[in-house]
């Protein structure tokens, strides 16, 4: 484990306070959590953005157009 100094904004910092209370963890930990979910955005967006990047629109309407018309089932209809 490594240490780490952030300055915040007193604010921030009296609302991470209050959370991590509500949560009944540490800051620390808080701002742990809150960093790790973010950077799992981040690499999210990273890899769907490369995954797009290899998409080819030639091949996905070739696979869509063999896949048969047919009704769609009662549960997959929208109501009304």
């Amino acid at each position: 484990m490594s240490t780490l100094s952030v300055r915040l904004p007193e604010s921030l910092h009296k609302n991470a306070r209050a959370y991590a209370s509500q949560e009944g963890i540490s800051v620390n930990q808080l701002i742990s959590t809150a960093l790790a979910e973010k950077l799992a955005a981040l690499a999210a967006v990273d890899y769907l953005e490369q995954r797009a990047a290899r998409g080819d629109r030639g091949r996905f309407e070739a696979a869509l157009a063999a896949v048969p018309a047919a009704e769609a089932e009662p549960m997959d209809r929208k109501p009304g």
